[in-house]
């Protein structure tokens, strides 16, 4: 079985156990949001400033692995035109459940983001990526899709895990795993996350995740740092995520 699916079953069983990242929008904030009252996140506590989206309104949006109708619902609520695209079918069966609950339009479609996304050139004003690139071995190759399907300007929201959560064990008190974290090559990783139910996760530097982002055309404007929201590291202070907000260079 290809990783990406065993990453997909996984989620779809988190999803029917309850995981926070799994569960639809209520109405009551899906009318919040229609007056104006809304956050989301790309990172486990920090709302995304309302200043990285400009004017949402008739602007389309690409969800990228942003299935589970957190997001997306929020985003239509403000008169975007949103497509979102998931591997995990959980996660897009509640995107058309608060879709056809709340009455909008949203194009959903499955498909591996470590594949040629399946959009037309400049397709999007903006991708919203929460984090995610943690299930997937390669980034650089999304960063290029990103900007392939982007317009000019368009922008690119996205959260991105450093590293930290790959190299402490349980407890989150000592240091046990060696960098970078690739259970494709290392056997003892591969059981460490089968032995936590964590699928095949993968960690990142930051060369690929800003400089893979530099070298796809982008332009970083901001970033902010995250923690776990839980946990000795986050009760620490200490940073496991960061959001980026670049922009695709302008013809």
């Amino acid at each position: 079985m290809d990783y990406q699916d065993i990453n997909a079953a996984m989620i779809d069983r988190w999803v029917d156990e309850g995981w926070e990242w799994g569960r639809p929008l209520s109405h009551e904030s899906f009318e919040r949001a229609k007056r104006g009252d809304w956050d989301v996140r790309l990172t486990p506590t920090k709302a995304v400033p309302h200043a990285w989206f400009g004017e949402l309104k008739g602007r389309r949006i690409l969800g990228l692995a942003s299935g589970g109708a957190q997001q997306m619902p929020v985003f239509a609520a403000l008169g975007a035109v949103c497509t979102v695209l998931d591997y995990s079918p959980r996660q897009l069966e509640s995107e058309r459940a608060v879709a056809a609950r709340e009455g909008y339009d949203v194009e959903i479609v499955r498909a591996d983001m470590t594949k040629p996304l399946p959009f037309p050139d400049d397709s999007f004003d903006l991708i919203f990526h929460p984090v995610s690139n943690c299930y997937v071995r390669e980034v650089r190759p999304i960063w290029r899709e990103c900007a392939r399907v982007l317009r000019p300007g368009g922008r690119l929201l996205a959260g991105l895990d450093n590293g930290m959560n790959f190299i402490v064990g349980d407890g989150e008190r000592e240091i046990v795993n060696r960098l970078p974290f690739d259970p494709l090559k290392n056997p003892d990783q591969m059981e460490l996350l089968r032995r936590g139910d964590g699928g095949v996760q993968f960690s990142h530097t930051l060369e690929e995740q800003l400089g893979g982002q530099l070298e796809a055309g982008f332009t970083l404007l901001a970033l902010y740092e995250d923690t776990n929201g839980s946990g000795r590291l986050h009760e620490l202070g200490i940073p496991s995520f960061l959001a980026t907000l670049s922009e695709k260079k302008k013809d």
